[in-house]
């Protein structure tokens, strides 16, 4: 299988502050994961919040998902994987956590955002200036 267009990867750890008592990282942390990724992404492409406020919009996460698969602990490396499936209505970026040190993945997911002008009208299509820079 080809790797998706666009898709960029971090790697970090799992610092102690994420875990609970058994030292396996909280649920919702998988999301700041996700996020991290997915402004990654956004850089990548010249879409980050600077850039979008340029350009005269705004984003708003509409949905987001994630399945957890294998668990991640303390001291683990893991790597955050973040892609575009859709951007022609919605932004619909895609998420896969690989744990590193198990050698397993962790948890997939995705992210819709939708798009809004500088008044915080929602648009029902991604502008061709923010397509553009794919």
């Amino acid at each position: 299988m080809t790797a998706p267009e666009h898709r960029i990867a971090i790697e970090l750890e799992v610092p102690f502050h994420d875990v609970d008592a058994l030292h396996v990282v909280w649920h919702g942390h998988y999301y700041k994961y996700f996020e991290l990724a997915r402004t990654a992404l956004f850089r990548s492409r010249r879409l980050d919040v600077p850039d979008l406020i340029e350009l005269g919009y705004r984003m708003v996460v509409i949905e987001s998902k994630c399945r957890h698969t294998f668990p991640l602990r303390y001291g683990d490396r893991f790597r955050v994987s973040a892609w575009f499936k859709d951007v022609q209505v919605r932004f619909h970026v895609a998420f896969e956590i690989d744990n590193l040190t198990a050698a397993r993945r962790a948890a997939k997911g995705h992210t819709t955002m939708a798009t809004l002008d500088a008044a915080g009208n929602l648009l029902l299509a991604t502008p061709e200036r923010m397509t553009a820079r794919l």
